[in-house]
């Protein structure tokens, strides 16, 4: 990736967590980045193209970051563990929401290609909970992963828009509750 694609990207990614996605402007973009318009049309052909990269890259870094974490556990371990590097996550200074989430109420219509995109990783995340149920042979893995990526999304919105109100606390406690139960089935 060129540089300057890349710091396009993260000139938007940044933009858009803080101010939104329809509140920032591609001249607002090109400002910051020190660009010009014709360079963010050479690299991303729309402004949606550009949000689905911000998208595609920002769910791909959380989870590259999760899989580290998580690398040097036990399969049993590491379903136990997630709620610990989710709340180090949404804990750290940097923590401005999920993307998927802001994404699509930002294009809440269906048939919107940001707003599938935001479905798509809501579900690949929910698909890697499950599959770290499975790992640590818990039968209804897919149930279990509907429930935690439940609490784990409604924590994250809790908590970013109110930073430290307790949401990913609660969510952790109840989300071992819910682990400890699913796996003495």
């Amino acid at each position: 990736m060129s540089a300057l694609r890349e710091k396009i990207l993260d000139t938007a990614t940044n933009l858009f967590k803080t101010r939104g996605i329809n509140a920032t402007g591609v001249d607002t973009i090109v400002s910051v980045a020190g660009t010009t318009k014709m360079t963010l049309y050479k690299y991303f052909h729309t402004k949606e193209a550009l949000i689905m990269a911000v998208l595609q890259k920002s769910q791909q870094d959380f989870q590259d970051w999760l899989n580290n974490k998580l690398s040097n556990q036990k399969p049993t371990d590491k379903i136990q563990r997630l709620f610990d590097f989710i709340e180090e996550w949404i804990s750290s200074p940097s923590f401005n929401g999920i993307g998927f989430i802001k994404a699509s109420a930002e294009f809440p219509q269906e048939d919107n290609p940001i707003h599938r995109l935001s479905s798509q990783q809501s579900d690949e995340f929910r698909q890697f909970i499950s599959q770290l149920a499975r790992e640590a042979h818990i039968k209804d893995a897919d149930g279990l992963a509907l429930q935690l990526s439940l609490l784990f999304e409604g924590a994250a919105q809790a908590e970013q828009m109110q930073r430290g109100c307790g949401a990913i606390k609660y969510a952790k406690k109840a989300a071992k509750i819910l682990i400890d139960g699913a796996s003495k089935k």
